[in-house]
Parts: structure tokens; sequence; C-alpha cells
């Protein structure tokens, strides 16, 4: 199903373009949350939930890493620490058309924990190494790593340089760094996402020690302008929970960051693209709800966004409903809320190149 408000699109960031990314999310990041931002961006890359080796293996291909030509250009990220069982998932990624295959070495999470990989990887970079080298030589797509900056044991800033020295050394060129710490142990995924300090002062320094990797800064980043800010110092951007919670928020990416005459969508336009798309998918069985829970943030900030948000929640889940439950929804959003086309007050703030080593 071709978009009707963006085109497809699969180069990867050059020139003078950063690289800009929506962070992978657990139960967040599916193929129907990712072809809703696709209706207001088509440049920035866009991740699936962290998936294990053993389910890409082993499961459901197409529900677990089915996808449309519309969300490219999209990288499958895996969680695992075998290189055979790592290499065959990358087998995989590039088979399915996957643009790119990431390493999970930063979830913190005590069931990612016991299956001795995620953010305890950091801890051994020599076995990180060993995967991605089996990784990179199973495929001809790009093979890169999401980590923190450090461990609850090795939070040093010498550890994180140590870490990203060996496991370049073994071929990987692009990492994506959450500025946080993990606390491996008395702290839940969601204190691990807010409580230990940012510390953006040290992916800044890794990109001047390793002037010839790609790094991709995360962690608190909830605007535009912030994103701005760090570009002065790394290649690029990913946003998290800001994506998710205001997704509107990349409805100017693409004439911000790639082509200042790349159009900006208004939220009708993304509705009517999005009764399309709904109505197809429930024709194939599905309830609206799996697919409307994404959109509850399109009008954060904005009036009538709660009255929008209740009425999808009220009726998405009822059996007949269709995509019109959108067009019945914005009753409650008044037209210029509506066609508006990006923020009401936007920031001015200028694009910044990306260093020399994201060409």
């Amino acid at each position: 199903m071709p978009l009707p408000v963006q085109q497809q699109n699969t180069v990867e960031p050059g020139g003078n373009q950063p690289w800009v990314c929506i962070a992978p999310m657990m139960k967040w990041t599916d193929r129907h949350y990712r072809f809703f931002m696709r209706t207001m961006t088509r440049h920035t890359l866009l991740y699936t939930e962290m998936i294990t080796c053993g389910a890409v293996i082993h499961g459901d291909r197409e529900h677990l890493l089915g996808f449309s030509p519309e969300e490219k250009p999209l990288a499958l990220q895996v969680g695992g620490n075998n290189p055979d069982e790592l290499a065959r998932c990358t087998r995989i990624a590039e088979e399915l058309g996957y643009d790119e295959i990431n390493l999970n070495v930063g979830c913190p999470s005590e069931r990612v924990q016991d299956g001795r990989f995620g953010a305890c990887l950091m801890a051994r970079p020599a076995q990180v190494a060993r995967a991605v080298e089996a990784m990179k030589a199973a495929c001809r797509i790009p093979v890169t790593v999401k980590c923190r900056i450090g461990i609850s044991s090795r939070e040093r800033y010498e550890h994180l340089h140590e870490f990203v020295h060996t496991v370049a050394s073994a071929g990987c060129d692009r990492f994506i760094v959450h500025a946080r710490v993990a606390v491996l142990g008395g702290f839940s995924p969601k204190q691990n996402r807010t409580i230990p300090p940012l510390r953006y002062d040290d992916v800044y320094r890794l990109k001047a020690d390793f002037p010839y990797l790609t790094v991709i800064i995360n962690g608190g980043i909830r605007t535009l302008g912030e994103a701005v800010s760090h570009l002065r110092r790394v290649d690029g951007f990913m946003i998290g929970r800001a994506a998710y919670e205001n997704p509107y928020l990349f409805a100017e990416v693409d004439s911000q960051f790639f082509d200042p005459c790349a159009p900006i969508p208004s939220r009708r336009e993304i509705i009517h693209a999005m009764v399309e798309y709904i109505d197809s998918w429930v024709e194939r069985g599905l309830y609206p709800n799996h697919i409307l829970k994404h959109m509850h943030g399109l009008f954060a900030f904005r009036p009538g966004s709660r009255a929008f948000k209740r009425y999808l929640s009220e009726f998405g889940h009822r059996p007949g409903t269709t995509g019109k439950i959108l067009l019945d929804a914005i009753r409650a959003i008044p037209d210029d809320v509506l066609d508006e086309r990006g923020c009401p007050q936007p920031v001015a703030h200028k694009v910044l190149p990306a260093p020399a080593s994201a060409k």
C-alpha cells in the first residue's frame, strides 16, 4: 500500500545529512507504529522492537519480522550473545530485506540479563567483537551496535573507550550510544531510563576519540532543538519515548534535516492515510485497537487531545470498528489544529552539518 502523504525511501544519510533514528522500544515499535511514523517522515531510520535470536530463528517470522515496503529504511534489532546464532539472524534479516541489523548491548532488564545479553555484554567486549565479526561475515548489510555509556560495574569513560575500540576492531563502524549508565540489579528498565544521570559529554568524547566512527547519541532528547544542539558534536541522534508520546514531532524532520522542500503533512492528512491502512488490516482480521494505540499521542499538547485518546480507547476494541473511528474521533479537534503543518510555534534553529566521518 503506497503512502498517500510521503514517498518511500531507502537512501542512507550522506553529505550534510545527519542520522535521525527512532529507538527500538519493546511493545511499541511494531510494524503498525512504524507505518504510522512513515506518514510523517520518510528519511528517519526506524527500528523493530528487540527480538531475541531464538525468536528470529525459530519463531513465526511473518508475525515477528514481517513489514511492509513503506516502512523502509528499517533496521532489525536482535538480542543475543552466540556468534553463530547471531550470524544466522543476520542472514535472515538480509534475506527478508532489512536495511541494517543492530545488536542490543544496552537493555538492562533482568530477563535479558538472565539470557546473558543486552547491557551485561558491555563487560565482555571481546565476546561482542566475536559476535560482530560473525555477523559481518554473514551479510552485506550494515551491522551496528546500540550500547550504554557503561554498566554499574564499569562506569568510567575508559571502560566505554575500551568497549568501542574492541568492537570497532571487529568491523563495527556505527554505534548508537545511550548516554546513561545501566544499573544492573536494583533498578527496573523504567528506572534505568530516567534515574541514572545523562552524561552526554562521554558520548561527545567518544566521537572525538574515534572520529572515523559514526556515533549517534540517544537518551533524554525531547525536541528537535535539543537534537540540533547534539549535532555539533556527534553524527546523529536517536529519539525514543518522545517519538511515541508526541509522534507529530517527526512531521518536521524531513524538511528540517534532509530536504527544505519536503512537505510537512497535516494531522488531517495523517488521519486519512491511517483510515485506509486500518481498513486494510481489518479485512485481514485485526482489531483496530492494535493500530490505534500507537496514535494516542498524535495531538499531544494540542486542544482536543484528551477527548481524541478517550474516544479511541473506548471504541477501538469493539467488533465491527473500522478506520472510520478516526474520523469520528477528530470531531473533538479544532480545524486549525487538524490543518496546521508542524508545530504552531516552531523553534528557529539552523541545521548543522554532521562531522566528516558521517559521510
